[in-house]
């Protein structure tokens, strides 16, 4: 297969395809993605309280995110899309595997919720303008990361929130996730290249290169007492939010 059939722009073909063979039990909790399942209540508390405190939004409000468009970048089959709807926002969630994205349409529409969801990258945004751009474990699998965090800077109005989380590349992620996480069948085996990882400093470097500036960094680690948690420790995965 020659390069061309194998990448396309941000997209690599072979991550698309292992993604795209989950897409049919992506909503079960106890599935391929039961640890997406698991992870999502702490990441969208740190969604949540990073929207709270950068709009000002009261925090009892049910719809902090009323009147903002939001861009979800690697959306998969809408686990955090379809939150994102529910706080308000006005949501467009692309994804790279096709499969991905007729799952996350008909959940969707079995919940009643309205978003766009469009099969491709990064670049079938490019001139349009979004109030927050998130994009979740993705940035590993893209096919050059500096361009990638330039694009997703571009969809980001003056004023806007960008938040991303990723593992970074240490020895004790490299036993976490793929050791012992995709070892013991927790994680699909083949989903980490931990070459592919990045440490927290290459990531801001290409966020400001792209334009932006890093406002917050916090770890996401795991614990068999208390599960996954948002704190300081960003040893294994950790998030990264910026604005323009």
């Amino acid at each position: 297969m020659n390069a061309s059939a194998q990448q396309q722009g941000s997209i690599v073909a072979a991550e698309a395809a292992h993604f795209g063979k989950l897409a049919a039990d992506w909503w079960d909790p106890n599935g391929s993605s039961a640890m997406l399942h698991t992870l999502n209540p702490p990441r969208l508390r740190y969604i949540r309280e990073l929207v709270d405190r950068h709009w000002a939004a009261p925090s009892e409000s049910f719809k902090p995110l009323a009147g903002k468009r939001v861009a979800d970048i690697g959306c998969g089959a809408g686990l955090l899309a379809e939150p994102l709807a529910r706080l308000g926002a006005t949501v467009t969630a692309i994804d790279a595997a096709p499969e991905n994205i007729a799952v996350a349409a008909a959940h969707a529409a079995d919940q009643g919720l309205s978003i766009d969801y469009r099969c491709g990258g990064v670049e079938a945004l490019a001139g349009e303008s979004f109030d927050m751009v998130t994009s979740m474990e993705v940035i590993e699998h893209v096919a050059d990361p500096a361009p990638f965090v330039a694009g997703l800077a571009e969809l980001l109005q003056p004023g806007g929130l960008m938040i991303l989380s990723t593992p970074n590349r240490t020895p004790q992620s490299k036993l976490a996730l793929i050791g012992l996480g995709e070892g013991l069948g927790l994680i699909p085996k083949g989903t980490h290249d931990w070459r592919k990882f990045l440490r927290p400093e290459e990531l801001a470097a290409f966020i400001e290169v792209a334009g932006l500036q890093v406002i917050d960094r916090a770890g996401l680690g795991f614990s068999l007492a208390t599960g996954f948690r948002v704190g300081d420790d960003l040893t294994i995965d950790y998030f990264m939010a910026a604005t323009r």
